[in-house]
């Protein structure tokens, strides 16, 4: 375990989400027979608490030079609902560089690299998953809008923070559509703060694409309230508004976007641009 006072840099490697030691996924894994995400950590804070909040500033993400994406991995309704024949496994081989990557089909997609998972356990003792998002903590959000010039804020869930990371994606869209994006390792620059009166106080973001407020839930309409609530309480304080109002306010500029539909738990984000709604 590391241990850093607020305010330090640190440079994180991370492996894939696999745990591969080598340029495929055929190589040896950091922990073979791993039952969840292979991650970086646990980061210790100094003076970190229950009830503060941790600010996780992300100023560089770098990934590795290769990666991979696998459809049609495990059977499951969502699966047989595409007609994707359980078994019938599709693996992607991606070569990453200058700024893209190309697969071993010919296709290439822009990189926009980001974390998966970024987290802290749980209060309660025992083993918990790596694969559900949660409310408490964070964990596998897999939002695409978390790149590089972002600050995640995230509730801090036990003494120390004890964060881990990892489950580098180096480009994915929304909804993460199959199980998994570009998976690949990666090198994260990002600075660690407490913050002891943030906006809002769930989960939320500043990114390049605006602020970002998140809902985890395994019901969808569920997950977009919580999104959305959060958002709402932002807006009233940036804005000095009731609550109805802003929800109008909401309506024209805000999006709601499906983060991930992989992870046993819906993830759905709201993203209130920047400069989308001023003041004349």
């Amino acid at each position: 375990m590391l241990t850093v006072d607020p305010g330090d840099t640190l440079i994180v490697r991370s492996l894939n989400a696999s745990g591969n030691l080598g340029a495929d996924t055929d190589s040896a894994r950091l922990i073979e027979n791993a039952r969840g995400h292979c991650l970086t950590g646990p980061i210790a804070v100094r003076g970190a608490e229950p009830g503060m909040m941790l600010a996780v500033r992300l100023e560089s993400l770098q990934p590795d030079d290769w990666g991979f994406t696998a459809a049609a991995s495990r059977d499951n309704a969502l699966n047989r609902q595409l007609g994707v024949v359980p078994g019938e496994r599709v693996l992607l081989h991606w070569d990453i560089a200058d700024g893209r990557a190309v697969n071993n089909l010919g296709f290439a997609v822009r990189l926009a690299p980001f974390l998966g998972v970024i987290g802290m356990p749980r209060a309660e003792p025992g083993q918990h998953s790596t694969i559900p998002p949660r409310a408490d903590g964070g964990g596998n959000i897999d939002c695409r809008e978390l790149v590089a010039g972002s600050t995640l804020y995230l509730p801090i869930t036990v003494p120390e923070a004890l964060l881990c990371l990892g489950d580098g994606h180096g480009a994915q869209g929304d909804g993460e559509v199959c199980g998994t994006a570009v998976e690949c390792g990666m090198t994260t620059r990002l600075v660690l703060e407490l913050v002891a009166d943030p906006p809002i106080p769930t989960a939320h973001a500043t990114t390049p694409a605006g602020r970002v407020t998140f809902g985890f839930d395994a019901d969808l309409n569920e997950a977009s309230a919580q999104a959305l609530a959060a958002v709402l309480d932002w807006m009233q304080a940036l804005y000095g508004v009731d609550r109805t109002t802003a929800l109008a306010l909401a309506s024209p500029v805000v999006d709601l976007r499906v983060t991930q539909i992989a992870n046993k738990t819906w993830g759905v984000h709201a993203v209130l641009p920047d400069g989308a709604l001023t003041r004349v």
